[in-house]
């Protein structure tokens, strides 16, 4: 049974189902384009110097777009992991610790892409 009130909100019995389901399709939008840069920005350095390269990545037209790609990324795979964890993990406290790990390990690769990038591209 449904409330009016969370049919109006589009909440199931969750509470977090529509938000989880509408996030995994935004940032898989947002993952295309800017994925489709990313290849780009490896072609172009093919090839080039450790110095081209930190010159090319410190670039705030880059930078930018790369610390975007970081974010939507690990938000994307966090949220998929997730959803197959709640599916075939079973056991309650295993399935708590594997979204825990899931949850620390999405933040250590996020702060660690955006650290690398901002470092390159203060040149720190």
């Amino acid at each position: 049974m449904r409330t009016p009130l969370g049919q109006v909100r589009g909440l199931g019995a969750a509470k977090a189902g529509t938000e989880h389901f509408w996030l995994q399709r935004m940032t898989a939008v947002a993952n295309l384009p800017l994925t489709i840069f990313f290849v780009g920005v490896v072609a172009a350095l093919a090839g080039s110097s450790h110095a081209g390269a930190t010159a090319m990545l410190g670039a705030p037209w880059i930078a930018i777009p790369m610390l975007l790609l970081t974010v939507s990324v690990v938000v994307h795979m966090r949220i998929g992991m997730q959803v197959i964890i709640e599916d075939y993990v079973h056991d309650e406290l295993l399935k708590l610790l594997a979204l825990m790990a899931n949850t620390f390990f999405a933040v250590v690769v996020g702060l660690s892409c955006a650290f690398a990038l901002l470092k390159i591209s203060f040149g720190v």
